[in-house]
């Protein structure tokens, strides 16, 4: 999902009819499954992907761990 090739922040997804696209992850606002997953974005707009809602979470998370926003994941021994 996330294109490290070219900018951390471009998620590349594919539309119901096949073409592939990139969004920036830092306008996605809402993500839901209904059934087909729909993006949100903070200007309003909506797209439906063929990508599963936990696909775009992901890419969105490793993102922000790029960026520093959320902190690197700590295994933690009890």
């Amino acid at each position: 999902m996330a294109d490290g090739s070219t900018s951390i922040i471009i998620i590349k997804v594919t539309r119901l009819n096949g073409k592939s696209f990139t969004v920036n992850a830092l306008y996605i606002e809402a993500i839901e499954s209904l059934p087909d997953t729909t993006i949100t974005f903070t200007t309003g707009k909506k797209i439906v992907v063929r990508e599963k809602e936990e696909e775009i979470t992901q890419a969105i998370i490793q993102f922000y761990r790029a960026v520093n926003v959320l902190g690197f994941r700590h295994d933690v021994e009890g």
